[in-house]
């Protein structure tokens, strides 16, 4: 088995949610804390881990990266709401 791929949503300290993708969940949060992250965090800081899902391979980390990042926040919220329920 290899390394573990994440998709995972932060809320930023303007309330906005930033979706992206990493192999290491631990250091892209260090990272975008330190506003190392994306440009679009670097601004919105601090932000913390909201929802993350992990997967096999990087491809279908950053297919669902790319599906959620087109979804409204509406149901963005939902996916984050109900990961909440199952931790």
């Amino acid at each position: 088995m290899g390394k573990k791929n994440y998709t995972y949503i932060v809320k930023c300290r303007d309330g906005s949610l930033y979706t992206g993708w990493t192999n290491d969940l631990e250091k892209r949060m260090k990272a975008h804390n330190a506003g190392k992250g994306a440009k679009y965090t670097k601004s919105r800081r601090p932000v913390t881990l909201v929802y993350y899902e992990s997967f096999e391979t990087k491809e279908e980390a950053m297919r669902r990266e790319y599906e959620i990042k087109h979804m409204p926040r509406e149901k963005k919220e939902k996916i984050i709401e109900r990961g909440r329920l199952q931790v």
